[in-house]
């Protein structure tokens, strides 16, 4: 009887000239769909000449299954399109929709020009800064340039401040964490804030779960404790006020706050973004606004 799991098990190429990541994105996101499905990826990336493509098609004649493609160049296009024909695989140009689009709408061609995503341009020197920031402003650092932020995250200790702002660096944002211990009482440093500050809560069950965790991690890699006392930090009641105190802080000074309890990063992260815009649009408006 043939094994289900071989059964439901499906090859995916992904094909780039560059880095891969749009294909990456893509991809997750149509395969999610697919609960029933398992994937198993072939990722082939900066794939810029004949020879490198000829290991691609050797490797889809091997393990064949549907392509996803990013290619630019036209020769390369065309001899992937023609393997697969022959191979009686899928070939799809993901990004060919959006530039028939844009073509039409913009009255322009696309310059089929490969990488042009990732030239060394400001764009690019402010995402390096947005993570050396991150790193110098982590857990409450070096607050002294905090005033620099674009954004601050509070939140109890592994609440997920520190991925989320590591996230947004990658976007070119300035994001310092800051944590809350109801012990320490409010941070000086968020006593008049420049930029918006933002409240990561979490589910109590789901956090002790985290923290007991951490604890066993930390107890494996003989690190220093946490600076909360062990007890408390995994004690349902004490996990439960220490949220709330958070909680009521964020009410009493008008910071919006997100539950991340079921949301990824990723997630989280987008609505941090339109939390700040809607914060810099209130400020312009305001600004706008006869005396």
């Amino acid at each position: 009887m043939p094994n289900q799991n071989k059964l439901n098990q499906h090859n995916l190429h992904l094909v780039s000239d560059s880095t891969g990541d749009t294909l990456n994105t893509v991809a997750r996101a149509a395969v999610a769909q697919f609960e029933d499905s398992q994937i198993v990826y072939h990722r082939w990336s900066l794939i810029r000449t004949r020879f490198q493509l000829h290991r691609v098609i050797e490797g889809i004649e091997s393990e064949p299954g549907p392509v996803l493609s990013t290619l630019m160049e036209k020769g390369l296009r065309t001899e992937l399109e023609m393997a697969c024909q022959r191979l009686g695989q899928p070939v799809v140009h993901v990004l060919d929709p959006v530039f028939s689009v844009f073509q039409q709408h913009f009255g322009e061609q696309a310059s089929a020009r490969v990488g042009r995503q990732y030239v060394l341009d400001s764009d690019y020197f402010k995402r390096i800064d947005a993570i050396h920031y991150v790193l110098a402003h982590d857990d409450g650092q070096a607050q002294a340039g905090i005033e620099e932020a674009d954004v601050i995250l509070v939140g109890v200790s592994r609440s997920s401040k520190t991925p989320t702002c590591f996230y947004l660096a990658n976007r070119g944002i300035k994001a310092a964490n800051v944590p809350l211990v109801p012990a320490l009482g409010e941070p000086e440093v968020l006593a008049n804030p420049h930029c918006p500050v933002i409240g990561l809560t979490i589910d109590a069950e789901v956090l002790i779960d985290i923290r007991r965790h951490r604890l066993r991690m930390i107890g494996g890699n003989h690190a220093p404790a946490p600076r909360h006392d062990s007890g408390e930090y995994v004690d349902q009641d004490a996990v439960k006020a220490e949220i709330l105190w958070v909680r009521r802080l964020c009410t009493r000074r008008g910071w919006p706050v997100i539950d991340v309890t079921r949301r990824s990063i990723e997630e989280t992260a987008a609505t941090v973004v339109q939390l700040i815009d809607a914060w810099h649009n209130r400020r312009q408006k305001a600004a706008e606004a006869p005396p």
